[in-house]
């Protein structure tokens, strides 16, 4: 009966690793109108069948939700019936997943180093070989780097970029900038490998002095056997490939192989945003850091900052627009937790205005459970509360769910712009603010800018 249910909506995956298709998968626009609508809508959040595009939801905002076909016509009766307002935003999702795989109409063909040009989306193998290629090309400044394997034996690889290194202390000031921890975020990796590319032939004085000052760690794809499978078999896959929690899901029983890696590092795992059941997109594991990838991810963070005076952690992610601060399960004055929330909110805020700047996209600045929902377990939060990085985001890149995790190719290139844009301005802020110089500022700076910070934000509130 399953393998009939299966045939019948498209969702098909074999043992040689057939590729899925979401012929006929819609996504909805749905506005809920009250609290009881709210509350219904997030209760389906980790039910199978639904694949939340939006994140944060409140009455009378639009919530754009991807239904399984088999429970299409109960959902959306059950809408209408309780008046919410609700219409197809994609009628077809397979037609807006090929348009993915193809290179951008208008792409600038200068925009390019070696065989990576930003016109279109890479596999892991090129990605992987381009880092090798960046290593010839620049033997004296990069070196490629493999921080451990993933669950089915890939290198998690990335490269140090070194501009001066000739010319560093003992203990370096160093950054480490990840990307591609939910594999179906495409625009992460094409945003990462945008950054190595900039740090290296940017004449951007902004963009030379962050280059140029710290000992960059950069890894384009942390969950490269997840990234991998987005390609080969489910475009929309996010998960590692951990197969050890298998069990038979209602709709499609392939969900249950993998953890969600951005719930698993070992700093309050579990305690909210998170699901103990490996049939939902945020199963957190079987315990704080079991996955091999999260394992190989925080050794290093810790190993770096032992080793070195460890400014930056930085991790991108697609989509809302946000910059997150730490930590991404406390709200109001619990904020205050993170001593140095001030700065961090000052330093967002103004690149934030930078980014805007260059092509007018919107971005908001704040904690997680206040902005998008609250997570626990999640990389930039252990190195901020585990590690105490003294600077670390999480940026949510384009769009605002209008094409969700299939950004087109046209928008790589104005996407990573503006992000640079950005960098450059949080960098010089940082630097103004004295970070260069001590890793941190003063207790009483720091307890001066965030009661500012958190007055203006209880204000706006």
């Amino acid at each position: 009966m399953k393998i009939i249910i299966l045939a019948l909506i498209g969702l098909t995956i074999s043992a040689n690793a057939t590729k899925l298709s979401y012929e006929n998968f819609k996504v909805y626009n749905v506005v809920p109108k009250t609290e009881d609508d709210v509350n219904y809508l997030r209760g389906l959040h980790d039910k199978e069948g639904y694949d939340f595009w939006t994140e944060h939801i409140k009455a009378g905002s639009n919530v754009r939700i991807m239904v399984y076909p088999q429970i299409e016509e109960e959902f959306v009766a059950y809408c209408k019936t309780n008046g919410m307002d609700i219409e197809i935003s994609v009628p077809n999702l397979q037609k807006l997943i090929d348009a993915t795989m193809q290179p951008a109409v208008s792409s600038r063909s200068t925009e390019k180093l070696g065989s990576l040009s930003w016109d279109r989306y890479y596999s892991l193998e090129e990605i992987h070989a381009w880092l090798d290629e960046l290593e010839e090309l620049y033997p004296n400044n990069v070196k490629t780097v493999n921080i451990g394997v993933s669950t089915e034996q890939r290198p998690i690889k990335g490269v140090i970029i070194d501009l001066k290194p000739d010319d560093r202390a003992e203990k370096p000031l160093t950054g480490m900038i990840e990307g591609g921890i939910h594999s179906r975020e495409w625009i992460s990796p094409a945003t990462v490998t945008w950054i190595i590319k900039e740090f290296l032939t940017s004449t951007d004085p902004g963009v030379k002095q962050m280059a140029e000052s710290f000992v960059w760690h950069i890894f384009p794809s942390i969950n490269p056997d997840g990234y991998a499978y987005t390609f080969t078999t489910d475009r929309l896959w996010r998960k590692n490939r951990n197969t050890n929690h298998y069990q038979n899901c209602s709709m499609n029983d392939d969900l249950s192989r993998g953890v969600d890696l951005n719930r698993n590092f070992d700093y309050v795992w579990m305690s909210i945003g998170a699901s103990n059941d490996s049939c939902t997109q945020t199963f957190a594991g079987a315990s704080g850091s079991s996955e091999p990838e999260t394992r190989a991810v925080s050794n290093y963070i810790l190993t770096l900052k032992a080793n070195t005076d460890m400014l930056y952690y930085i991790a991108f992610h697609s989509y809302s627009q946000m910059i997150l601060i730490p930590y991404s399960h406390v709200s109001g004055i619990q904020k205050l937790q993170v001593s140095n929330y001030g700065d961090l909110y000052e330093i967002a805020i103004r690149g934030a205005d930078k980014l805007t700047a260059t092509h007018g996209t919107p971005y908001v600045v704040g904690v997680s459970a206040e902005i998008l929902y609250p997570v626990s377990g999640s990389s930039f939060d252990f190195a901020k509360g585990v590690a105490e990085v003294p600077i670390s985001y999480l940026f949510e890149l384009r769009d605002l769910g209008q094409n969700g995790f299939l950004l087109p190719p046209e928008e790589i290139i104005p996407n990573n712009e503006e992000i640079m844009a950005c960098l450059a301005e949080m960098d010089a802020t940082t630097r103004k603010l004295g970070y260069y110089s001590s890793g941190s500022v003063s207790l009483v700076h720091s307890l001066v800018l965030t009661v500012g910070a958190f007055g203006v934000l209880y204000y706006l509130h």
